[in-house]
Protein backbone atom coordinates (compact mmCIF):
# COMPACT_ATOMS: atom_id res chain seq x y z
CA UNK A 1 0.00 0.00 0.00
CA UNK A 2 1.32 3.47 -0.67
CA UNK A 3 2.90 5.37 2.26
CA UNK A 4 2.35 8.67 1.46
CA UNK A 5 -0.66 11.39 0.83
CA UNK A 6 -0.66 14.83 0.07
CA UNK A 7 -2.93 16.78 2.45
CA UNK A 8 -3.42 20.63 2.78
CA UNK A 9 0.38 21.11 1.32
CA UNK A 10 2.39 17.86 2.80
CA UNK A 11 3.02 15.02 1.44
CA UNK A 12 2.16 12.70 5.11
CA UNK A 13 2.44 9.50 5.61
CA UNK A 14 -1.22 7.45 4.94
CA UNK A 15 -1.46 6.62 8.73
CA UNK A 16 -0.84 10.02 9.90
CA UNK A 17 -3.41 11.66 7.85
CA UNK A 18 -6.19 13.96 9.81
CA UNK A 19 -8.76 15.86 8.90
CA UNK A 20 -10.78 18.17 11.59
CA UNK A 21 -13.73 16.97 13.55
CA UNK A 22 -15.41 20.15 11.92
CA UNK A 23 -14.67 19.43 8.25
CA UNK A 24 -17.68 20.63 6.39
CA UNK A 25 -16.77 17.79 3.58
CA UNK A 26 -17.17 15.00 6.98
CA UNK A 27 -19.95 16.67 8.07
CA UNK A 28 -22.39 17.72 5.73
CA UNK A 29 -20.77 15.82 1.77
CA UNK A 30 -20.20 19.67 1.20
CA UNK A 31 -17.02 18.41 -1.15
CA UNK A 32 -15.97 16.96 -4.48
CA UNK A 33 -13.31 14.83 -5.53
CA UNK A 34 -12.10 13.78 -9.07
CA UNK A 35 -10.96 9.80 -9.67
CA UNK A 36 -8.04 10.06 -12.46
CA UNK A 37 -5.57 7.11 -13.69
CA UNK A 38 -1.98 7.21 -14.53
CA UNK A 39 -0.31 5.64 -17.46
CA UNK A 40 3.19 5.98 -18.28
CA UNK A 41 3.56 8.24 -14.93
CA UNK A 42 1.15 10.60 -17.04
CA UNK A 43 -2.11 11.76 -15.55
CA UNK A 44 -4.28 11.09 -18.44
CA UNK A 45 -6.23 14.04 -19.26
CA UNK A 46 -5.69 16.25 -15.91
CA UNK A 47 -6.26 19.14 -17.50
CA UNK A 48 -10.13 18.25 -17.80
CA UNK A 49 -10.34 17.22 -14.45
CA UNK A 50 -9.19 19.81 -12.81
CA UNK A 51 -11.38 21.98 -15.48
CA UNK A 52 -14.55 20.06 -14.02
CA UNK A 53 -13.26 20.47 -10.33
CA UNK A 54 -13.31 23.95 -10.58
CA UNK A 55 -16.16 24.15 -12.44
CA UNK A 56 -18.42 22.72 -9.91
CA UNK A 57 -16.47 24.38 -6.93
CA UNK A 58 -17.51 27.79 -8.41
CA UNK A 59 -21.10 26.62 -9.40
CA UNK A 60 -21.41 24.95 -5.51
CA UNK A 61 -19.62 27.46 -3.54
CA UNK A 62 -16.86 25.26 -2.59
CA UNK A 63 -13.93 27.78 -2.14
CA UNK A 64 -10.49 27.46 -2.47
CA UNK A 65 -7.78 29.00 -3.94
CA UNK A 66 -5.87 26.43 -5.51
CA UNK A 67 -4.67 26.84 -8.97
CA UNK A 68 -3.98 24.12 -11.84
CA UNK A 69 -0.45 24.31 -11.53
CA UNK A 70 -0.26 23.75 -8.09
CA UNK A 71 -2.99 20.92 -7.79
CA UNK A 72 -0.73 19.28 -11.20
CA UNK A 73 2.38 19.66 -9.22
CA UNK A 74 0.79 18.09 -5.88
CA UNK A 75 -0.55 15.18 -7.91
CA UNK A 76 3.40 14.66 -9.59
CA UNK A 77 4.78 14.91 -6.57
CA UNK A 78 2.75 12.16 -5.06
CA UNK A 79 3.04 10.02 -7.24
CA UNK A 80 6.55 10.36 -7.05
CA UNK A 81 7.25 9.79 -3.44
CA UNK A 82 4.67 6.69 -3.82
CA UNK A 83 6.71 5.75 -6.85
CA UNK A 84 3.94 4.97 -8.81
CA UNK A 85 3.38 5.08 -12.65
CA UNK A 86 0.26 2.74 -13.18
CA UNK A 87 -2.50 4.40 -10.41
CA UNK A 88 -5.50 5.30 -9.66
CA UNK A 89 -5.89 8.68 -8.19
CA UNK A 90 -8.48 10.69 -5.94
CA UNK A 91 -8.44 14.51 -5.28
CA UNK A 92 -10.74 15.72 -2.49
CA UNK A 93 -11.48 18.97 -2.12
CA UNK A 94 -14.07 20.41 0.69
CA UNK A 95 -14.96 23.71 2.22
CA UNK A 96 -12.94 23.10 4.81
CA UNK A 97 -13.66 23.12 8.94
CA UNK A 98 -16.88 25.23 9.40
CA UNK A 99 -16.30 28.98 9.47
CA UNK A 100 -17.94 31.60 10.38
CA UNK A 101 -16.80 34.06 7.23
CA UNK A 102 -15.68 32.91 3.61
CA UNK A 103 -12.87 34.72 3.91
CA UNK A 104 -11.88 32.35 7.48
CA UNK A 105 -12.12 29.04 5.84
CA UNK A 106 -9.12 27.40 5.18
CA UNK A 107 -10.17 24.28 2.71
CA UNK A 108 -9.39 20.67 2.99
CA UNK A 109 -6.63 19.51 -0.44
CA UNK A 110 -6.22 15.71 0.40
CA UNK A 111 -5.09 13.44 -2.55
CA UNK A 112 -3.86 9.86 -2.81
CA UNK A 113 -3.20 7.95 -4.94
CA UNK A 114 -2.84 3.64 -5.23
CA UNK A 115 -1.78 0.65 -7.66
CA UNK A 116 -4.24 0.52 -10.83
CA UNK A 117 -6.62 -2.17 -10.29
CA UNK A 118 -8.26 -2.33 -13.99
CA UNK A 119 -12.09 -3.97 -14.70
CA UNK A 120 -11.69 -8.28 -14.84
CA UNK A 121 -10.54 -8.84 -18.70
CA UNK A 122 -13.48 -11.13 -19.46
CA UNK A 123 -15.91 -8.27 -18.39
CA UNK A 124 -14.70 -6.45 -22.22
CA UNK A 125 -14.59 -10.07 -23.77
CA UNK A 126 -17.68 -11.12 -23.40
CA UNK A 127 -19.65 -8.05 -21.53
CA UNK A 128 -21.56 -7.38 -18.60
CA UNK A 129 -24.96 -7.25 -17.04
CA UNK A 130 -26.55 -3.76 -15.36
CA UNK A 131 -29.56 -3.57 -13.62
CA UNK A 132 -31.90 -1.13 -13.45
CA UNK A 133 -31.89 1.47 -10.47
CA UNK A 134 -34.47 1.49 -8.16
CA UNK A 135 -33.78 4.82 -7.11
CA UNK A 136 -34.33 8.31 -9.18
CA UNK A 137 -31.99 10.97 -10.14
CA UNK A 138 -33.73 14.30 -9.24
CA UNK A 139 -33.25 16.95 -11.88
CA UNK A 140 -33.65 19.95 -9.35
CA UNK A 141 -31.54 18.82 -6.96
CA UNK A 142 -28.53 21.47 -7.39
CA UNK A 143 -25.43 18.68 -6.76
CA UNK A 144 -26.52 16.08 -10.23
CA UNK A 145 -24.21 16.79 -12.15
CA UNK A 146 -21.39 17.32 -10.35
CA UNK A 147 -18.99 14.81 -8.90
CA UNK A 148 -19.40 15.93 -5.01
CA UNK A 149 -18.42 14.01 -2.10
CA UNK A 150 -22.43 13.32 -0.91
CA UNK A 151 -21.61 10.14 -2.69
CA UNK A 152 -23.92 7.56 -0.74
CA UNK A 153 -26.72 7.13 -2.88
CA UNK A 154 -24.59 5.74 -5.79
CA UNK A 155 -22.87 3.22 -3.64
CA UNK A 156 -26.14 1.84 -2.42
CA UNK A 157 -27.05 1.25 -5.63
CA UNK A 158 -23.69 -0.06 -6.65
CA UNK A 159 -24.22 -2.56 -4.08
CA UNK A 160 -27.58 -3.67 -4.81
CA UNK A 161 -26.46 -4.02 -8.13
CA UNK A 162 -23.47 -6.80 -7.23
CA UNK A 163 -26.00 -8.53 -4.93
CA UNK A 164 -27.63 -9.60 -8.34
CA UNK A 165 -24.00 -9.96 -9.91
CA UNK A 166 -24.88 -7.11 -12.27
CA UNK A 167 -21.87 -4.85 -12.95
CA UNK A 168 -23.67 -1.44 -12.76
CA UNK A 169 -26.86 -0.02 -12.52
CA UNK A 170 -28.66 2.67 -14.78
CA UNK A 171 -30.16 5.73 -13.44
CA UNK A 172 -32.93 7.40 -14.61
CA UNK A 173 -34.67 10.80 -13.93
CA UNK A 174 -38.08 11.27 -11.80
CA UNK A 175 -39.44 11.87 -14.96
CA UNK A 176 -37.95 8.66 -16.39
CA UNK A 177 -35.29 9.67 -18.86
CA UNK A 178 -31.59 7.49 -18.91
CA UNK A 179 -29.12 9.42 -17.55
CA UNK A 180 -26.01 7.25 -16.30
CA UNK A 181 -24.75 4.61 -14.18
CA UNK A 182 -23.79 4.83 -10.54
CA UNK A 183 -19.60 5.47 -11.52
CA UNK A 184 -20.29 6.00 -15.55
CA UNK A 185 -21.81 7.18 -18.37
CA UNK A 186 -23.77 5.47 -20.88
CA UNK A 187 -24.14 4.98 -24.69
CA UNK A 188 -26.50 3.52 -26.96
CA UNK A 189 -26.01 1.90 -30.19
CA UNK A 190 -28.84 2.21 -32.85
CA UNK A 191 -28.49 1.34 -36.46
CA UNK A 192 -24.66 2.37 -35.80
CA UNK A 193 -25.04 5.52 -34.60
CA UNK A 194 -23.96 6.17 -30.64
CA UNK A 195 -26.75 7.82 -28.32
CA UNK A 196 -26.12 9.47 -25.15
CA UNK A 197 -28.28 11.42 -22.53
CA UNK A 198 -27.15 14.98 -22.79
CA UNK A 199 -25.29 17.02 -19.84
CA UNK A 200 -28.48 18.78 -18.88
CA UNK A 201 -30.60 15.42 -18.15
CA UNK A 202 -28.23 16.56 -15.92
CA UNK A 203 -25.58 13.96 -16.22
CA UNK A 204 -21.76 13.69 -15.05
CA UNK A 205 -19.97 15.55 -17.58
CA UNK A 206 -17.27 12.37 -17.53
CA UNK A 207 -13.74 12.77 -18.78
CA UNK A 208 -14.06 9.43 -20.76
CA UNK A 209 -17.74 10.55 -22.20
CA UNK A 210 -15.96 13.50 -23.74
CA UNK A 211 -13.02 11.45 -25.27
CA UNK A 212 -15.49 8.91 -26.47
CA UNK A 213 -17.58 11.87 -28.00
CA UNK A 214 -14.28 13.14 -29.95
CA UNK A 215 -13.19 9.18 -31.05
CA UNK A 216 -16.18 8.58 -32.74
CA UNK A 217 -16.66 11.23 -35.60
CA UNK A 218 -13.44 10.19 -36.07
CA UNK A 219 -14.44 6.72 -36.97
CA UNK A 220 -17.37 8.33 -39.19
CA UNK A 221 -19.63 7.31 -35.83
CA UNK A 222 -22.45 9.54 -35.93
CA UNK A 223 -23.23 10.77 -31.68
CA UNK A 224 -26.65 12.38 -30.50
CA UNK A 225 -27.23 13.60 -27.90
CA UNK A 226 -30.97 13.22 -26.94
CA UNK A 227 -33.35 12.23 -24.26
CA UNK A 228 -33.75 8.87 -24.05
CA UNK A 229 -35.89 6.26 -22.39
CA UNK A 230 -36.54 2.86 -21.08
CA UNK A 231 -37.35 1.47 -24.38
CA UNK A 232 -34.73 3.07 -26.21
CA UNK A 233 -32.11 0.87 -24.01
CA UNK A 234 -34.10 -2.40 -24.43
CA UNK A 235 -34.32 -1.91 -28.13
CA UNK A 236 -30.55 -0.44 -28.42
CA UNK A 237 -28.37 -2.95 -30.74
CA UNK A 238 -25.46 -2.27 -28.17
CA UNK A 239 -24.44 -0.76 -24.89
CA UNK A 240 -21.94 0.57 -23.55
CA UNK A 241 -20.81 2.54 -20.30
CA UNK A 242 -17.67 4.33 -19.66
CA UNK A 243 -15.36 6.33 -17.00
CA UNK A 244 -11.15 6.20 -16.99
CA UNK A 245 -10.64 3.39 -15.06
CA UNK A 246 -13.30 1.10 -16.91
CA UNK A 247 -12.69 3.04 -19.77
CA UNK A 248 -15.42 1.36 -22.49
CA UNK A 249 -17.34 -1.42 -21.27
CA UNK A 250 -19.49 -3.24 -23.18
CA UNK A 251 -23.23 -4.05 -21.62
CA UNK A 252 -24.53 -7.06 -23.21
CA UNK A 253 -27.57 -7.87 -20.41
CA UNK A 254 -29.92 -5.56 -19.18
CA UNK A 255 -31.44 -7.72 -15.95
CA UNK A 256 -32.99 -10.33 -18.11
CA UNK A 257 -32.99 -8.79 -20.82
CA UNK A 258 -30.88 -9.51 -23.70
CA UNK A 259 -29.15 -6.53 -25.68
CA UNK A 260 -29.01 -7.27 -29.16
CA UNK A 261 -27.42 -10.61 -30.12
CA UNK A 262 -26.42 -11.25 -25.96
CA UNK A 263 -22.56 -10.67 -27.69
CA UNK A 264 -20.22 -7.49 -27.53
CA UNK A 265 -20.88 -5.59 -30.84
CA UNK A 266 -18.26 -3.82 -33.23
CA UNK A 267 -19.11 -0.80 -32.53
CA UNK A 268 -18.42 -1.38 -28.73
CA UNK A 269 -15.39 -3.49 -29.91
CA UNK A 270 -14.05 -0.41 -32.40
CA UNK A 271 -14.88 2.36 -29.67
CA UNK A 272 -12.57 0.29 -26.79
CA UNK A 273 -9.89 -0.27 -29.35
CA UNK A 274 -9.94 3.84 -30.14
CA UNK A 275 -9.85 4.72 -26.33
CA UNK A 276 -7.09 2.42 -25.56
CA UNK A 277 -4.92 4.25 -28.10
CA UNK A 278 -5.80 7.35 -26.87
CA UNK A 279 -4.18 6.48 -23.32
CA UNK A 280 -1.29 5.33 -24.91
CA UNK A 281 -0.68 8.02 -26.97
CA UNK A 282 -1.62 10.60 -24.86
CA UNK A 283 0.20 9.49 -21.70
CA UNK A 284 3.13 9.07 -23.83
CA UNK A 285 3.32 12.29 -25.74
CA UNK A 286 3.06 13.51 -22.47
CA UNK A 287 5.77 11.85 -20.69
Amino acid sequence: MPDKVFLNGKLIDVKEARVPATDSGLLYGAGLFETMRSHNGVVFRLEDHLDRLFRSAAQLSINHDHDKKYLTEAVYELLGANDLTEARLRLTLTNGPIAETVEQAQPTLLISATSLQLYPPEYYQTGVMVMLCPYRQNTTDPICGHKTTNYYPRLLALTLARQKQAAEALWFTNDNRLAEGCVSNVFLVRDSVLHTPPLGTPVLPGIARKAVCQIAPRESIDVVEKDLHIADVLEADEIFLTNVVMEVLPVIQVEKHMIGSGAVGPVTRELRRRFTEMIEEECRRSA
